[in-house]
């Protein structure tokens, strides 16, 4: 018995010496491996970087040109014609269509 309790203590003091010898003292890293400690910022430095950041992307935003921007008269087109007027335009695409669908010209979209 007292020969199992000594190799385990041997054990595990030795796991603990190898642990307890990994650590680092908590000095700077002489390879600047590790960044210095700072003070957290404060709720006013956040508030500050944050409106800097803000005013930054909204000129950044309105400098850059989009391809809308480029050719203004493509604009608004989307909501020309009303909803009837859409429904009307397909009906009559449908009809058209319809007795190339039926010989089987056109398929259908079903298989």
């Amino acid at each position: 018995m007292n020969k199992l309790v000594l190799s385990l203590s041997l054990a595990v003091a030795q796991m603990l010496a190898v642990s307890a010898f990994a650590q680092t003292k908590g000095e700077a890293d002489p390879a600047q491996s590790k960044a210095i400690p700072s003070a957290p910022a404060t709720a006013a430095e956040k508030a500050e970087a944050k409106k800097a950041r803000k005013a930054e992307g909204a000129a950044v935003a309105k400098s850059k040109k989009t391809t809308a921007d480029a050719d203004p008269s493509s604009l608004g087109k989307a909501k020309a014609t009303t909803k009837a007027e859409r429904k009307a335009a397909a009906a009559k695409r449908k009809a058209e269509l319809a007795p190339a669908v039926k010989k089987g010209e056109i398929s259908s979209g079903e298989k």
